[in-house]
């Protein structure tokens, strides 16, 4: 191959007398360089020489799922016609559902609430009972005892008045007893029954304000009972259906 830069080094050289120093310095160098560029060459032929046995790139096949003809025709797509329609016969087949209105419900118990209050009473104990009154009705109740924390009671109006006797000079009661004065006493003295039942008064009388409460009856007009508590904080229940009493 010809190579100008050789040509240009044996110019310079000449020019300066070395002309002979051409061959020894210059020749190897450029040898060298020339080997390079055939093995450079060489190795690019090759390499297409490759590229070219091996054939065409592999085809890529590419798969598109697409919907299956047919099936989407198979299920028809609703128009408002068709779908007024449908709702036309749902309404014709099915039946409105009723509510109704709620009734008020009739109760047997037309009874009133309990009344709780406080009351003025006076109290008088016997030896075999004792006596109540009561300021709010002014009426006496008569308790005789019939056996552990139980017995009879009956209701009486008061109708003792002022300017009537409050006891009986004759009626002499034993040692430690008592007869009972004013309401009590009218009330003992003129009913002989009352008399036997209760015997004397082993307490003088004395008033003071209690609690009291009536529980009326789960019907109307049903008997009911109240609860009346004693000086010492005791608690009695008088039953209107049986006219008993007994420790509430």
């Amino acid at each position: 191959f010809w190579m100008p830069e050789i040509d240009d080094c044996r110019y310079y050289l000449a020019s300066k007398g070395l002309s002979d120093t051409i061959e020894v310095t210059i020749l190897p160098f450029w040898e060298k360089v020339m080997h390079q560029r055939l093995l450079i060459g060489l190795a690019i032929a090759l390499l297409i020489i490759i590229a070219a046995c091996q054939g065409p790139p592999p085809t890529q096949i590419i798969l598109v799922v697409t919907a299956t003809p047919g099936i989407e025709s198979a299920i028809p797509t609703p128009t408002r016609e068709t779908a007024d329609v449908q709702a036309a016969t749902e309404e014709a087949t099915v039946p409105p559902t009723q509510t109704r209105t709620p009734q008020p419900t009739a109760t047997n118990n037309g009874a009133a609430t309990p009344t709780i209050t406080q009351i003025q009473v006076a109290e008088q104990v016997f030896e075999k009972g004792r006596m109540f009154w009561l300021q709010p009705t002014d009426q006496v109740w008569v308790m005789v005892v019939e056996g552990e924390g139980k017995g009879t009671w009956q209701v009486y109006t008061n109708t003792f008045k002022d300017g009537d006797p409050e006891s009986d000079p004759e009626l002499v009661p034993p040692t430690g007893l008592e007869q009972p004065k004013r309401g009590f006493g009218k009330l003992w003295r003129d009913n002989p029954d009352i008399r036997e039942a209760l015997g004397w008064a082993v307490t003088p009388e004395f008033g003071y304000v209690t609690r009291y409460e009536y529980h009326p009856g789960q019907q109307v007009n049903a008997p009911g009972y109240h609860i009346l508590f004693s000086l010492y904080n005791e608690g009695f229940r008088f039953n209107e259906a049986d006219s008993t009493w007994q420790l509430s």
